[in-house]
Parts: C-alpha cells; sequence; structure tokens
C-alpha cells in the first residue's frame, strides 16, 4: 500500500513538472520505422563508401569524409533546432 502512495505521488510530480516545463515531455519519434531504417542502411553505406575512400584517397579522402561529417552534423543541429522551435 506505500509502494502505491509513493507511485501515486510521484505521478503528480511528473504530471506537476511536464505541465510547468513542456520541454521534459518525451516527443514521439517523427519517423515511421521503415523510414528510419532506410536511412540507416543509407548512412551504413555512405559511411562504408567514405572509409574506402579515406584508404583509397588519403589525405583527399579524409578532407571528403570530414567535410561530410561537418556537414551532416550541421543540418542534424539546424532541423533538431527548427524543431524544437515548432513545439
Amino acid at each position: 500500500m506505500a509502494t502505491e502512495d509513493k507511485r501515486r505521488d510521484f505521478d503528480d510530480i511528473i504530471d506537476r513538472l511536464t505541465t510547468d516545463y513542456p520541454s521534459l515531455r518525451r516527443m514521439p519519434w517523427r519517423w515511421r520505422r521503415s523510414t528510419s531504417i532506410c536511412v540507416l542502411v543509407a548512412g551504413a553505406l555512405a559511411w562504408g563508401l567514405l572509409s574506402v575512400a579515406m584508404v583509397a584517397w588519403g589525405w583527399k579522402g579524409v578532407v571528403l569524409t570530414c567535410v561530410v561529417v561537418v556537414l551532416t552534423g550541421v543540418v542534424a543541429a539546424v532541423d533538431s533546432h527548427r524543431h524544437r522551435l515548432t513545439r
């Protein structure tokens, strides 16, 4: 019985916190499962090709890989920031 009271108190605290701070709420995943699998496979293939480019092309392949990684990070950060603003 005491655990039920503690659980109820915990749920009340969580409800108040998420009401006061909406950013604490879990947002649902935006992509369907099939879409995320396709993106992951494409990313893995791209990473594999970039790894081969680093070995085959030397420093040019390393620079290409660094540019692709930085651009991907910038795009992800901008998308995350834009998504956060639209909530």
